[in-house]
């Protein structure tokens, strides 16, 4: 069944107390480029570094106590594959994160830091797949999608509830779009509570599987390539069931970004914002200062995480593009 606004109340419950309620700030720097009261919504400061781990705890803590005992299995592209890490080890549970070769090595490190098996598979998330497939049918392991999951939908969806709850009258929100478990959630609670408010998914020009999915009018296969926002990569399967129709019926618009004008929202962040970010939790940023949003009395830009090669941060503070096409 597709999951409903008391869907995500009842996750809210379920996962308090296991994640951070994180803040929104003000960011007058960006409110007096745009003409419009931009807010961001510190995701970058859940634990982990991430929003995943919002999806999986709540899908973690659905799991019955036999699917606990075989073991959960992903395929990620870094941040999902932290999170359920994570909370796979606060729950004693062994996880195994399937991943291609294009994950950077620090979100790789940072997973097998909590416990987790890491096993690189090609080169690509459809790759990873195919040994998330073999684990689930040879070793009976529990698969824990990175998006596409009533579970995921719904924790990730939290975001939403915390945003309403937190600041009033807001025109618009802007979140990042990948697979669409994020974006699908918080505007499926947006929408559900005040129809009114304009949701925007920003994602990159480089292998943007659910916006060229949505101009198909269709799940598509998309080449995975490399971009600075390496968590908005992969595509949104083909057998798509959930966030494909969420993004198509809730969200108002999507934007895509260059390389240039994400690597300029990053470098926002820090100068600006205090904030190191990565790459995918900078594009809402990005989308400001490149004039691409239309202009709203009332903004709420979600930045959704930090988990950046701190190499690659410091060659982006310095106006060094990574060589990576």
């Amino acid at each position: 069944m597709f999951p409903t606004l008391e869907d995500i109340e009842s996750a809210a419950k379920r996962i308090d107390g296991q994640i951070f309620k994180t803040p929104i700030l003000p960011s007058p720097s960006l409110s007096e480029v745009t003409d419009s009261k931009i807010f961001l919504k510190l995701e970058c400061l859940q634990n982990t570094g991430s929003f995943k781990l919002r999806g999986a705890t709540n899908a973690i803590m659905c799991l019955s106590e036999k699917e606990k005992q075989r073991g959960v299995v992903c395929v990620s592209t870094g941040n999902h594959g932290r999170g359920l890490a994570f909370a796979a080890q606060q729950n004693g549970i062994k996880a195994i994160i399937c991943m291609g070769n294009l994950v950077p090595e620090n979100k790789i490190k940072g997973i097998e830091a909590l416990g987790a098996e890491v096993r690189i598979v090609g080169s690509s998330q459809d790759e990873a797949q195919l040994e998330v497939d073999r684990l689930v049918l040879e070793q009976g392991m529990t698969m824990v999608p990175p998006f596409d999951h009533p579970d995921i939908i719904a924790g990730q969806g939290t975001i939403g509830l915390e945003i309403l709850s937190q600041l009033d009258n807001i025109n618009t929100v802007v979140v990042p779009l990948s697979g669409g478990g994020l974006c699908g959630g918080v505007a499926l609670a947006i929408k559900s509570i005040n129809p009114e408010i304009k949701v925007i998914g920003i994602s990159m020009e480089r292998g943007a599987g659910m916006v060229e999915s949505l101009r198909a009018g269709k799940p598509i296969f998309v080449e995975e390539l490399s971009t600075i926002a390496d968590s908005l990569g992969g595509g949104i399967g083909l057998d798509n069931a959930y966030t494909f129709e969420l993004v198509k019926k809730h969200v108002d618009e999507t934007i895509m970004l260059t390389e240039e004008e994400i690597a300029a929202g990053i470098r926002h962040a820090y100068f600006k914002e205090q904030q190191i970010i990565e790459g995918s939790g900078s594009v809402g940023i990005g989308a400001a200062l490149s004039g691409k949003l239309t202009n709203s009395a009332k903004t709420v830009l979600i930045v959704s995480g930090k988990n950046i090669d701190m190499t690659t941060h410091h060659n982006l503070m310095n106006g060094i593009m990574p060589d990576i096409y």
